[in-house]
C-alpha cells in the first residue's frame, strides 16, 4: 500500500535505515583517513538500489551527501564536493535501481561496473567544471578525482553483489512495469 507520496512504508523504513548507514560508515573510514579512497557512502546507497524502487533510492543517494555536509562537515559544501557527490549518487544509484528491478535476473556486476565507470566520469566532469570556476588547474582536479577512488569501486564490486542476493531474499525485486503495462 503506497501512501500519499507514492512510497510503500518500506521504502521509507529501507531508505531510513540504509540512508543512516551511509551516513554512520563514513566515520568509521575517515578514522583511518581511508574516506576518499574507499568510498564508504556508496557502500550502503548501492545496496539500497536493490530493495526500494529507483526514485526513493535516489532520492536518498541525493540527500544523504547534503545532510552529512551539514551534520559533520563531511563531504564539504565549499568546494562543492558534497554537491558533486550527491548528484553523482543520485544518477549512478537511480540508474543502479531501475536496472536491478527492471532486470532482476541479471548478474549485478554486469551493470554495475559501467554505472560506476559512468559515476567515476561524471564525477570527474563535476570536478572539472567546479576547478574551472575556482581558476584551479581543472584537468588536474578531475584526474585526481577519477583516478583517486578506484580502490571504492573494487569494493563495492567485490561486496554489493553478493550483498546484493542476501537482500533479494529478504525483499524480492519488484519488477517496474512501463506506464499502461499490466503487472502480471
Amino acid at each position: 500500500m503506497k501512501d500519499s507520496t507514492g512510497f510503500e512504508p518500506s521504502d521509507w523504513a529501507f531508505c531510513g535505515i540504509f540512508g543512516a548507514a551511509a551516513l554512520l560508515l563514513p566515520a568509521v573510514f575517515h578514522v583511518l583517513h581511508l574516506g576518499q579512497v574507499f568510498l564508504p557512502m556508496y557502500l550502503p546507497l548501492f545496496a539500497l538500489a536493490f530493495v526500494v524502487r529507483p526514485f526513493p533510492c535516489g532520492l536518498t543517494a541525493l540527500l544523504v551527501p547534503l545532510l552529512s555536509a551539514v551534520l559533520t562537515g563531511m563531504p564539504p559544501l565549499y568546494p562543492p564536493v558534497a554537491w558533486m557527490m550527491a548528484a553523482e549518487l543520485a544518477m549512478t544509484t537511480f540508474a543502479t535501481a531501475w536496472i536491478a528491478h527492471r532486470f532482476p535476473h541479471w548478474n549485478p556486476v554486469l551493470y554495475l561496473l559501467p554505472v560506476l565507470i559512468l559515476g567515476r566520469f561524471l564525477n570527474a566532469a563535476f570536478h572539472y567544471a567546479a576547478a574551472t570556476v575556482m581558476n584551479l588547474p581543472a584537468g588536474f582536479v578531475a584526474g585526481l578525482s577519477f583516478l583517486s577512488a578506484w580502490p571504492g569501486v573494487l569494493l563495492i564490486l567485490l561486496s554489493i553483489p553478493p550483498l546484493s542476493r542476501i537482500l533479494r531474499r529478504y525483499r524480492p525485486a519488484r519488477a517496474i512495469v512501463p506506464r499502461g503495462g499490466d503487472a502480471r
